[in-house]
């Protein structure tokens, strides 16, 4: 097990730095930068501009800039914003609960739901349910996700104004249950693609776990369906499904990038847009770096989390 660690352990430095070089070297050659919205000010001159450069740290040769860059971000000093001078670690720290909790509550319904719909698909294969399934699988994989978001507001919203249309909270009203109806539709949305995937992986992986001998032999042996398919054919199922769930991390980003600025939530995917709009680069390598982290820990705590659950796989 520690030779396995400290070898992940060493994978994983060697990705974050090929990340964190490739993410540098993007913005840099990115057209525009940090200075041009200075440039955009009436009146400047380029004495200011320099000046605004150096006091910036963007005077330096590119190798340089990125050696000190890189050795705070081993320190723990991650920089401060372009935009307002603040820490990056403590920008991040401000939208993290938000992105965890979107992430979470959509990771709960997609897990729950999709594993019920591939189950009962399973078990009830070539059935209409099955088939109904199958294709509302297929269609929730093709809607695009800012698509289902503006849907769903203009339905739940603005025809039926059962669900608020944005943002985390209402000014005034910050109860748990204020949270958990601004909450329901952006989880919704987000969860919507990873229902789809989970219900298909589900429902292979219990139907491949159906034909095993041990089973048929249950089977034989008098035991109700219900107890069959509960003790021997679920849990063993479930088992692939835990690595699947690490490999969605970074489907999860993604989607809560696209899902919090549909819905104004201030987590880190609107925080990335914005950055973005303002050239900030010490944020977005920021995110950058701390979503690449968050994407190998979670691949690493499935591979754990596998082996521990799985008796046959062991970690050398």
């Amino acid at each position: 097990m520690l030779r396995f660690l400290l070898g992940r352990l060493g994978q994983s430095l060697i990705l974050l730095f090929i990340v964190s070089l490739i993410g540098f070297s993007v913005l840099l050659l990115a057209p525009g930068g940090p200075m041009s919205q200075f440039a955009l000010t009436p009146g400047i001159s380029k004495a200011e501009l320099d000046k605004i450069a150096a006091q910036m740290g963007l005077d330096r040769p590119i190798l340089v800039q990125y050696a000190d860059w890189l050795w705070g971000l081993v320190r723990g000093d991650w920089g401060n914003s372009f935009r307002d001078g603040r820490p990056v670690l403590e920008i991040i720290g401000g939208h993290l609960f938000a992105t965890l909790l979107l992430m979470g509550s959509s990771t709960v319904i997609a897990v729950g739901l999709g594993t019920w719909i591939g189950i009962k698909g399973a078990v009830k294969r070539y059935s209409m349910f099955d088939y109904a399934a199958t294709v509302g699988a297929m269609i929730a994989l093709s809607i695009p996700t800012f698509w289902f978001g503006l849907v769903s507001i203009y339905i739940f919203s603005l025809r039926l104004g059962w669900l608020p249309a944005g943002n985390m909270f209402t000014i005034g009203d910050q109860t748990v249950l204020d949270y958990l109806h601004h909450l329901i539709m952006p989880s919704m949305v987000l969860a919507l693609v990873n229902v789809a995937i989970w219900s298909r992986y589900m429902r292979t992986a219990t139907l491949e776990v159906i034909n095993q001998d041990f089973v048929k032999t249950a089977r034989a042996k008098g035991l109700s369906p219900r107890r069959v398919l509960m003790k021997h054919v679920v849990g063993n199922a479930l088992i692939p499904m835990i690595t699947l769930a690490g490999l969605q991390l970074p489907t999860l980003l993604g989607g809560a990038l696209v899902t919090e600025t549909v819905f104004t939530w201030p987590g880190m995917g609107r925080l990335f847009l914005d950055s973005l709009g303002y050239s900030d680069y010490p944020v977005i390598m920021g995110l950058l770096m701390f979503s690449a982290i968050l994407v190998i820990i979670g691949n690493l705590a499935a591979d754990l989390i596998t082996a521990f659950v799985d008796p046959r796989i062991r970690l050398a």
